[in-house]
């Protein structure tokens, strides 16, 4: 299990984070490219609560498609293009998070890939391995069968 923690002797939080994510040797890991606030279709939400929104769906997607949930993020790294919805952002975070703390990093930027991008959300998570291998677990479900006869023909 991941431990989180704000050490004594280190500046606290300036919001709803952690300062430290200790994860534990046997655990996967999953690195999610940076997300913004288009839906599956390609359409760029407007505005920045509407595109926030919908970059934290599409990293739960994500997340879903590795059977892990915003309980297993252990690194959020946000790109704001105006310094104006810091406070908006937190409260997005908070609400997707669902009191989750993982560590976090927040940066105003210049401008992201498209002029109309006003967020974009990175994430890395963590997850404890079941103890078997996936090929394990497969190989478990699928029925016995002989293995085919060697080839015996000369090259």
């Amino acid at each position: 299990m991941t431990r989180f923690l704000n050490p004594s002797g280190v500046v606290k939080p300036f919001s709803k984070y952690s300062q430290v994510a200790e994860v534990p040797g046997n655990c996967r890991w999953v690195h999610i490219s940076g997300q913004v606030g288009a839906t599956a279709e390609g359409k760029l939400l407007e505005g920045f609560e509407e595109q926030a929104r919908q970059t934290w769906h599409n990293i739960i997607g994500c997340l879903d498609a590795v059977d892990m949930d915003v309980g297993d993020i252990v690194k959020v790294n946000h790109f704001l293009t105006r310094a104006s919805d810091v406070a908006a952002s937190r409260e997005i975070r908070d609400e997707m998070l669902d009191g989750h703390t993982p560590t976090s990093t927040l940066l105003v930027v210049a401008a992201l890939a498209h002029p109309a991008l006003l967020v974009e959300i990175e994430v890395i998570a963590a997850k404890p391995e079941s103890g078997r291998s996936a090929k394990a677990a497969a190989a478990e479900k699928a029925p016995a069968t002989e293995a085919p006869p060697k080839s015996k023909s000369k090259r």
